[in-house]
């Protein structure tokens, strides 16, 4: 277990970095959309691939950093009946979750994925709209994103596996929607009297 763990520990290293990193793409891409915006007003001049190239960017931030998502435990879900149950019915629902439904679908995506931007490369696929991108890297970055989440489904199962063995701590507690209110409301309360006590005389 300790050599899985090890593995798993590389995989949320990397996927936390890419995921940091990736984030500022969608500064640029904000940069970019303002500066077509402003090009397009002042001067009355456009290009379908500065267009292109903010799809591009937000749709990179979006497929790199979903790894990132998983690791931080960060998907929506919907906890009404997960929330019912105990953690380590938590723990099961999860492992086989991920064994079941996250794992198929991203290695079906990379197996489906792999000829995809192979003859998209190949052949050198362009937009099919006037002045726009190449296209392979677009459908490169689809691969990578599922290959990265399908590295990360890898660490959580692993993880989920030590936990319920009692060989490391959960480090993503669950935590309900009502209880988080809860102690957001009680912090809320606890920093409104520390003012109150600091605005007395």
């Amino acid at each position: 277990m300790a050599g899985l763990l090890a593995l798993s520990r590389t995989i949320d290293r990397m996927n936390e970095f890419i995921g940091r990193w990736i984030s500022w793409l969608i500064l640029l891409a904000i940069l970019v959309s303002a500066a077509n915006a402003i090009i397009r007003k002042v001067f009355d001049v456009s290009s379908n691939a500065w267009l292109e190239l903010q799809w591009y960017l937000f749709g990179a931030a979006f497929m790199l950093a979903a790894a990132y998502t998983l690791k931080q435990n960060d998907h929506i879900r919907i906890d009404i009946v997960y929330g019912m149950w105990s953690r380590r019915v938590q723990h099961w629902i999860d492992l086989l979750g991920h064994l079941f439904f996250l794992m198929p679908f991203v290695t079906l995506m990379v197996i489906y994925f792999v000829p995809y931007v192979s003859l998209s490369f190949r052949s050198g696929e362009m937009s099919n709209n006037s002045g726009g991108l190449i296209i392979w890297p677009a459908k490169a970055i689809l691969l990578v994103g599922f290959f990265l989440l399908a590295l990360q489904g890898v660490s959580e199962i692993i993880k989920k596996i030590a936990i319920m063995r009692g060989d490391m701590d959960d480090p993503n507690p669950f935590i309900s929607v009502h209880e988080q209110a809860e102690l957001e409301a009680k912090a809320l309360a606890e920093e409104a009297k520390a003012l109150a006590q600091e605005a007395r005389p």
